[in-house]
């Protein structure tokens, strides 16, 4: 697994968007490109907003991607521009501090969060000078890491443009830091498999240490990606960061009712390490420590023995220090159920009892119901496309990725795919002429592809 990422040759005639891509190219910048990298989003089949607390989740690589072709140059500049033209031109020194506006989340300064970790990884100054076009087919703010895909894309071109090496790991590890740059605390899923996915298989991502697990999906059953075309920018709201905050918040609560040293825990599964605890002991020890009404932050720095300063600095993050209140014991309950059913994914999928698809779809739905009533990450929109799903013949279907908008996933035994498509087309996207235009992009099976790679024209 941790090998440095693949470098293939391949025939650019061969492939119509590496055509495109190269043709845009030539006609902006008045040469070749000297190579091609690619970074796949992903779709998280089970294990959401688990990740930043510390569990293990269970995504595969999609075929929709970021691709990007790059020439080298000595213009001591980086200029970079987008196949999509919504997206404007940026051009950077590469002799200067690498500036990323947080509250400014243009798709640049994503591009520019992957430039950083490499840079200063290695101590690289100045940069090689580097001319990118960038082609993405992720739908934008759809849950299906995009935004995560940028990031990993543009740490493989500069790694490849300066002429450094590093293992996959080692790069999902570094760009899942540098992500933070643009503000979002994220826990290092999306990065993960986007270098570490192989085709054919998904994989269970474990963290520290990072490790990657083959998981075979069950035979007879696909899984179907639909967009409830509902945008959330992880980066321009702060819902995704609220919720880092009140598992953090948890995570001293819970440690501060068992004794346990908690200035160095901020993760819910530091908190079950150190009782050496199963997850069922977790969620009992929630429900004794743990009120469902919301805690307000004067009750929680009275629990914690800590100062409103104390609080602000270090458990709020730049973009949460307007909460007054917390939801913990929801949170936290959402966290240790779902941590549970990714490990009972898994097993059914290792097992293969002959019940499986539907044992794995029960899991989706459990995960779904806890996403939206535990950690209310979903919304109506999602929720009136996963019951549609269900009813179009879904044996599971749930929120996929920061939720809040973007996509669902929908596991449909495989002889009823074609009349899935149908009844979901007919149900969510045709009655609704801005869902209807979308739809092509918006609704679509998918099986696990392969991680990143560097492409060299034959």
């Amino acid at each position: 697994m941790d090998s440095n990422p693949a470098r293939l040759k391949i025939a650019i005639t061969a492939d119509e968007r590496l055509k495109n891509l190269k043709n845009t190219f030539e006609t902006k910048y008045g040469e070749s490109p000297l190579f091609y990298a690619c970074a796949p989003g992903r779709v998280n089949l089970i294990g959401e907003h688990i990740d930043y607390c510390g569990y293990a989740v269970l995504p595969m690589a999609i075929e929709q991607s970021i691709l990007a072709a790059v020439s080298v140059n000595n213009s001591r500049t980086i200029q970079l521009a987008n196949t999509n033209p919504q997206y404007k031109d940026f051009t950077v020194s590469c002799s200067e501090d690498i500036a990323i506006e947080r509250d400014n989340p243009q798709w640049f300064y994503y591009f520019l969060c992957g430039v950083k970790g490499i840079q200063e990884t290695f101590g690289i100054t100045p940069l090689a000078g580097m001319s990118c076009v960038v082609d993405g087919t992720i739908p934008p703010c759809s849950g299906l890491s995009s935004s995560s895909a940028l990031v990993c894309c543009a740490g493989l071109v500069t790694m490849e443009a300066n002429q450094k090496s590093l293992s996959k790991v080692a790069l999902a590890e570094i760009c899942a830091k540098c992500e933070r740059y643009i503000g979002t605390e994220g826990g290092g899923m999306d990065q993960s498999i986007s270098f570490l996915a192989e085709k054919g298989t998904a994989k269970l991502i474990e963290f520290q240490p990072l490790r990657a697990t083959d998981v075979k999906l069950p035979d007879g059953a696909a899984f179907v990606i639909s967009n409830c075309c509902v945008e959330m920018n992880k980066a321009a709201t702060s819902h995704y960061n609220i919720r880092v905050v009140e598992c953090r918040i948890a995570t001293k609560m819970l440690a501060k009712a068992k004794a346990l040293e908690s200035s160095r825990l901020l993760k819910l599964a530091q908190v079950q390490v150190e009782l050496k605890a199963s997850l069922e002991e977790m969620l009992t020890l929630v429900d004794e420590v743990l009120h469902p009404e919301p805690y307000s932050r004067e009750e929680i720095c009275k629990m914690l023995d800590i100062t409103s300063e104390q609080f602000s600095t270090d458990l709020l993050s730049a973009n949460t220090q307007h909460m007054t209140h917390f939801k913990l014991h929801q949170r936290a309950k959402h966290v240790y159920s779902e941590a549970a059913r990714v490990l009972q994914f898994k097993s059914v999928c290792d097992s293969e009892p002959a019940e499986s698809i539907q044992l794995l779809g029960e899991l989706m739905n459990q995960s779904h119901e806890s996403c939206r009533d535990l950690y209310e990450c979903s919304c109506p929109e999602l929720d009136q496309l996963v019951d549609i799903c269900l009813k179009a013949g879904a044996v599971g279907s749930r929120v996929t990725g920061a939720g809040w908008g973007g996509c669902a996933v929908s596991m449909v035994p495989s002889e009823k795919v074609e009349s899935f498509l149908q009844a979901v087309r007919a149900a969510y996207y045709l009655p609704d002429p801005r869902r209807a235009a979308m739809e092509k992009q918006s609704l679509f099976a998918s099986k696990p592809g392969g991680g990143a790679a560097i492409f060299l024209e034959e």
